[in-house]
């Protein structure tokens, strides 16, 4: 049997771990000199909550070598004969590298699988494999199944500013031409899942042209195919997310549409007032 194994960088939903029997890592969250884990001892909406009474900022550490044995240890008390970890983009995270350590001393073989992605576009990616996995698919399968999503799952983010991720570290060279854009303005990016790093895609000067931006973004990087699979995130801006979510299922008509909050993982780098949409055609 495979057991799936990812972080909590994934987001993806309670229910949806639960079903497939995913077992999920979380990554740590420190804050104000203490440290929390991602969705058990920090919920999103404890995060969210919380962001605008503290001046201090949050930052992410990936779980240790030892939380990720600990989770080989638990797939193989449930009858895994071999074990597939998908981790968050290794140029975002350690989690890649600590996966791998412990992949080396773990009792059943693990294969190590960089996402390239963060959210969603790492979580569409996790349900391929479990949903292969619970097929009784090999394990070779299962990794082709994970490398056929990565490559057309499409991530659009629009941010409130670039605020977080300078602060967090998180811009690379490709920002220093918006970068210092008033904060006025609304910067939009994605995860490129072939380096696996986060890129600039445009600019919005309201909000509401954010959003346009981000829905035409994702249309258009998209596609066109038979069967539409979306998920739309969002840090603390349900409103603006239900606006995405209303619009994808009025001109696009997915078959399978999720809405979740961030969690505290992304919405340290994103900040509260994001949103994005992540998805693609079977």
């Amino acid at each position: 049997m495979i057991k799936i194994v990812t972080d909590s960088a994934s987001d993806i939903p309670g229910e949806l771990t639960r079903e497939y029997g995913i077992i999920k890592v979380p990554t740590h969250i420190i804050w104000d000199g203490e440290q929390y884990l991602d969705s058990v001892t920090m919920t999103a909406d404890e995060f969210y909550r919380r962001l605008p009474t503290t001046t201090a900022i949050p930052t992410s550490s990936q779980p240790s070598s030892g939380e990720f044995l600990a989770a080989f240890k638990e797939a193989a008390a449930q009858g895994a004969t071999e074990i597939v970890c998908l981790t968050v983009s290794s140029k975002l995270s350690g989690t890649f590298d600590s996966a791998g350590n412990a992949a080396r001393e773990s009792i059943v073989p693990v294969h190590v699988v960089d996402t390239r992605s963060i959210s969603m576009q790492q979580g569409w990616q996790v349900l391929a494999a479990a949903q292969a996995a619970r097929l009784g698919a090999s394990l070779q399968q299962v990794l082709d199944a994970i490398e056929s999503i990565r490559q057309k799952v499409v991530f659009s983010v629009g941010l409130p500013s670039l605020t977080n991720l300078a602060r967090t570290g998180r811009l690379g060279p490709a920002f220093k031409l918006i970068s210092n854009v008033v904060i006025s303005v609304h910067p939009l990016v994605a995860v490129n899942s072939d380096t696996g790093k986060i890129e600039p895609v445009g600019l919005a000067r309201t909000k509401k042209s954010m959003l346009d931006k981000v829905f035409n973004h994702f249309r258009q990087k998209i596609g066109e195919g038979l069967r539409l699979h979306a998920a739309v995130m969002h840090g603390s801006a349900k409103e603006e997310a239900n606006y995405l979510k209303e619009r994808i299922e009025q001109e696009l008509a997915p078959v399978e549409m999720i809405l979740l909050s961030t969690g505290p993982v992304l919405g340290a780098h994103a900040g509260p007032g994001s949103v994005a949409i992540s998805g693609y055609y079977e």
